[in-house]
């Protein structure tokens, strides 16, 4: 099959158990998420298992294409996506997606999530252009982080947070969507598949064979998220930094435009050796919780408000 094939999404009408197809809201490596409605009309988000290097959907059929070389790493994905939905389907957190149902159809599976209003925390960033106050950073990834905790506390693991993969409510409530793992367990157990991890964002140990992962993995990734905040761009990939860490502290690029005590928790997060990382997501929420000092900016306009005070008074 060739490495760059688009499967053909479900066509709108098109009915899946008790839901009927709008339209396609996303199409991605692994998965092709659809805006769907059930019986009594209310939106859901509809995600489809369909790794376009393994499988192949034409227009006008439903069910994929599976060379036989792929078959096995093909079912072994699926039975982990299954997976995961059945373990998020007993999670209910409000800043985790919510999957409400699960089941197989069409020779692959199916998650079944609450429809969300809003935009992702990529599209913020990219609105705003790096021009995000601390205040946001610090209460957007503190709020995310109690989402965060409840997943680790289950033995689970995110594995791709991003921007992309952070939900902002139109209240402003963050929400932490598209879990990662069953695609990570996929990567490493079939040679015929690229990585599917997100450059820039994945910790370095998601780019080595048999690196270990555990919550500091995830923690990276928050690290990296809260940092291209303040960049507007994605920072330098974990694999190059191993290389050559030409990735500029957040401490140093930002001194003096945000807090040192923000600036020096994004690098805590994101230290190239695990364990020299927050080892905790309550680690890191006391970080991100603390009362942050005047930056050397604000303490100097503080001082010249107060030298031009003094030279008006009386």
């Amino acid at each position: 099959m060739p490495p760059q094939q688009i499967n053909q999404p479900l066509p709108p009408g098109f009915r899946l158990e008790d839901y009927r197809i709008d339209h396609q809201l996303s199409l991605g490596g692994f998965s092709i998420v659809y805006l769907a409605h059930d019986e009594a009309g209310t939106p859901v988000a509809i995600k489809e298992y369909l790794p376009n290097a393994l499988a192949l959907r034409t227009e006008g059929s439903a069910a994929p294409a599976v060379g036989g070389e792929h078959l096995a790493a093909f079912r072994h994905g699926m039975k982990c996506f299954f997976e995961e939905g059945r373990a998020l389907a007993h999670l209910n957190h409000p800043n985790v997606v919510r999957v409400l149902n699960f089941f197989r159809a069409n020779e692959t599976v199916y998650l079944v999530m609450q429809y969300e209003r809003g935009r992702t925390l990529q599209e913020h960033i990219r609105m705003h252009k790096g021009q995000l106050s601390e205040a946001f950073v610090r209460n957007a990834f503190s709020r995310l982080l109690n989402g965060l905790r409840e997943v680790h506390t289950r033995k689970m693991l995110h594995l791709d947070i991003k921007p992309a993969n952070i939900y902002l409510r139109n209240d402003g409530t963050p929400v932490l969507l598209d879990f990662g793992a069953a695609r990570q367990t996929l990567a490493a157990d079939a040679k015929t598949l690229k990585p599917m991890y997100t450059p820039g964002f994945a910790a370095p140990e998601q780019f080595r064979q048999h690196g270990t992962l555990g919550p500091g993995t995830d923690i990276y990734s928050i690290g990296a998220s809260m940092y291209a905040c303040l960049a507007a761009t994605a920072p330098l990939a974990a694999d190059l930094r191993l290389e050559q860490d030409r990735l500029v502290p957040a401490a140093r690029r930002w001194a003096g435009k945000y807090s040192q005590q923000l600036l020096e928790t994004i690098d805590w997060c994101m230290r190239l050796d695990y364990s020299e990382r927050p080892q905790s997501v309550f680690v890191l929420q006391r970080a991100l919780g603390e009362r942050p000092q005047r930056t050397p900016a604000s303490r100097w306009l503080k001082a010249v408000r107060q030298g031009l005070s003094n030279l008006i008074s009386p």
